[in-house]
């Protein structure tokens, strides 16, 4: 478990004072994928600093594995960020040494034995799947090689944090989730915590199982990703997950829907989590005498589950449509949302 209290960091430039980090309070799970989202600005990635301390908190307590964090000294602070490994945006490799020398450096610093680090720099080349690549420099490789390079030296200690600053920002959307698989993959095999810190909601989408929103420095809302995906509750999560699903509250869209599909009822259905994997249109066709025409819809994967929206045209006669109608809410636990009803 990872416990932040009251976190703060204050920085004074000019005669002025800028909170970016504002009374921060989390507690994460212990071999979790932890996303913190938002925008430019929002402190997210001054708060992934203050994990490790590569920035000095102004207030509050970091409590990794039992230890306040802001209370070790210098060389009690060298020991504790080996359980920390941390990855960037812009790789920070060494750009001097080879791919096995840059994953090399951490243990070297720890000084632990030449053949010992040698076993443990091809265990972690092969992990990351740079086999091949191991006499190659920074310049000789892609942007997702690099990344997994960067990933392979957060690992060299045997971290159970690894903590990730944009980690996908510069890498394209293939490439990224190349990247994003092997975050997975690593955090299953190994039962890393990890802390994600991005501004896009298609990588919290596809790895973490919880998410917290930060604007101005706090956190505005936190909880599993497929409760806050379906049900967002403050205007900047509602902004983020139109990225992925649109703005289902689009009125000219529904208006259109309106005017042009002239007949029948017009719905809009909420599916979360298993029940976007039944045939539901199908089954409601076969069971009633009722024609169904999908006019809008979208369906997003996350880990613990799917959420999707559907806007569908049920023609018929009025009392077949309300029996259809009726079986979708009382038999399944999809949402109905009437956008016009029958004429």
């Amino acid at each position: 478990m990872i416990s932040i209290k009251g976190l703060s960091k204050v920085f004074k430039t000019n005669n002025k004072e800028v909170t970016a980090v504002d009374q921060l309070t989390l507690d994460i799970k212990k071999g979790e994928i932890f996303g913190v989202i938002g925008y430019s600005g929002a402190g997210k990635s001054t708060f992934v600093r203050l994990l490790n301390r590569l920035e000095e908190p102004t207030t509050g307590q970091v409590f990794i594995n039992d230890h306040d964090l802001i209370t070790l000294n210098t060389d009690e602070l060298r020991l504790a960020r080996q359980n920390i490994g941390m990855i960037f945006q812009h790789f920070n490799l060494l750009w001097s040494r080879t791919v096995a020398e840059n994953i090399a450096f951490p243990l070297e610093i720890a000084q632990m034995p030449k053949t010992e680090r040698n076993k443990r720099v091809k265990e972690l080349i092969q992990l990351v799947g740079l086999t091949g690549k191991e006499t190659a420099y920074p310049s000789q490789l892609s942007g997702g090689q690099k990344q997994r390079v960067g990933i392979a030296r957060a690992l060299a200690n045997e971290p159970s944090v690894l903590l990730c600053d944009e980690a996908t920002s510069a890498l394209d959307p293939e490439t990224t989730n190349s990247v994003l698989d092997l975050l997975t993959d690593i955090n299953k095999k190994l039962g890393l915590t990890i802390i994600l810190i991005t501004h896009e909601m298609h990588v919290i989408r596809k790895i973490c199982d919880r998410v917290a929103v930060m604007d101005s420095g706090r956190v505005v809302e936190v909880g599993d990703v497929l409760d806050v995906f379906s049900k967002p509750k403050q205007p900047i999560t509602k902004k983020f997950v139109g990225q992925i699903m649109g703005d289902v509250e689009e009125t000219e869209d529904i208006d259109f829907l309106i005017q042009h599909y002239t007949q029948g009822l017009i719905i809009r259905l909420h599916f979360v989590g298993e029940t976007t994997n039944q045939a539901l249109i199908s089954s409601v066709a076969k069971s009633f005498n009722v024609d169904i025409n999908i006019l809008q819809g979208k369906i997003a994967q996350t880990q613990r589950g799917a959420y999707g929206m559907l806007i569908v045209q049920i023609n018929g006669e009025n009392q077949e449509i309300e029996r259809a109608v009726d079986f979708i809410m009382k038999e399944t636990s999809v949402e109905v949302e009437v956008i016009r009803n029958v004429n």
